[in-house]
């Protein structure tokens, strides 16, 4: 029985004492976990010019939808999809016969009016005499000065009649009421048009000068305003075209709407560009860029900042071998830098590589370079 007890214990004692062994191990490995060559930059405040980008659609200074004016065939059209027309230049023909002989009609009309009118006129002078020599009663005379005024009045009705037909007749001929870029033409010749139809004949875009609209939030509006305030911004912006490429001319910016629209938050705005060769084009698209002048503002680039579920933190240098996770707040960025709200001070040495290996606490071979 004693030998089975010592049979029995023997394979505890090696356990352990292999347990022992593999424990001392593990610990002189975690001790023996060298420490990382980190670069740092030290970071510094300084003047930064912060853009801010906002999609944008672009439209004509002047976009016209042209409609008729009189129910009437389509006859002629002048103008071909994409054409520059000018100011004044005709576009199209409705068939005209009917109202011309609604002209002639008037036209008519205003001549048997004026023909009454004289023979009134005729009537009155013939009476004054004779009422003067008593031969006729002053009642006549007065009937016929009201005979007059009446063929007056008729004459008046004529004339009013006829600029109305003139009217219609030349709203035959559809002219352009601006200078401009025809859009699509739907009508065909032969097609019935009215002026109840929902859809234009075309339309016309004077892109001479052009509007970007884009929608600004509450808190960059308030930014915005501020920074025009204190003099931060000029009030120039740039637009940066769907090719990426940015636009030559600088734009204006200017609000486009005075108040906030409380489905969305936001507020219309709108960027003033000269277009004198015509690249923009009313329904494209493009980015307002809008600069303002930052005092005193840290940036770290941002390889340096790691994203944790929307929060942003840095490795700090603390003492001269070990690093501190900190917590930061960002107030804006470019497409390489972030600027800093909190979290680091003008001074500071902040890690640039091996974000993705550094922990809280590391030990590190720092080399520090300082911040451009």
């Amino acid at each position: 029985m004693n030998y089975r007890k010592g049979y029995l214990a023997l394979p505890l004692i090696a356990a352990a004492i292999l347990y022992s062994c593999g424990s001392g191990n593990a610990q002189e490995n975690s001790q023996q976990v060298p420490a990382l060559p980190t670069d740092f930059i030290q970071v510094k405040s300084g003047d930064e010019d912060v853009s801010t980008g906002y999609p944008g659609s672009i439209e004509g200074q002047d976009n016209v939808e042209i409609k008729a004016q009189i129910t009437g065939y389509l006859e002629a059209v002048y103008i071909k999809e994409g054409q520059y027309v000018n100011k004044g230049q005709t576009l199209f023909r409705i068939n005209p016969s009917v109202y011309n002989e609604q002209v002639n009609t008037n036209q008519a009309a205003l001549k048997a009016a004026v023909a009454a009118q004289e023979t009134a006129r005729l009537e009155v002078e013939k009476l004054k005499p004779l009422v003067e020599g008593k031969v006729v009663s002053d009642m006549q005379l007065k009937t016929a000065q009201a005979n007059f005024k009446a063929a007056s009045a008729q004459v008046a009705q004529a004339q009013s009649s006829l600029g109305s037909s003139k009217i219609n007749a030349n709203f035959a001929y559809i002219k352009a009421p601006v200078s401009g870029y025809i859009g699509r033409i739907p009508n065909r010749i032969g097609n019935l048009i009215s002026p109840s139809d929902t859809t234009p004949l075309t339309t016309l875009s004077n892109i001479n000068t052009v509007n970007v609209y884009f929608s600004m939030n509450e808190a960059d509006f308030i930014a915005h305003s501020r920074a025009t305030a204190s003099g931060n911004t000029t009030g120039d912006v740039d637009l940066i075209l769907a090719d990426g490429s940015m636009y030559s001319l600088k734009g204006k910016l200017e609000s486009a709407s005075g108040n906030f629209d409380r489905t969305t938050g936001s507020i219309q705005m709108k960027a003033v560009f000269q277009n004198p060769d015509k690249l923009l084009r009313s329904g494209g698209t493009g980015r307002v860029m809008i600069h303002n002048n930052l005092d005193g503002v840290v940036k770290l680039p941002k390889t340096s900042v790691k994203d944790i579920q929307d929060k942003y933190f840095v490795y700090k240098l603390e003492g001269k071998d070990k690093v501190k996770m900190t917590q930061i707040k960002v107030s804006g960025s470019t497409s390489q830098d972030y600027f800093i709200k909190e979290g680091v001070n003008a001074g500071d040495k902040i890690a640039i590589n091996r974000i993705d290996a550094l922990t809280d606490g590391a030990q590190v071979v720092a080399k520090v370079a300082p911040s451009k």
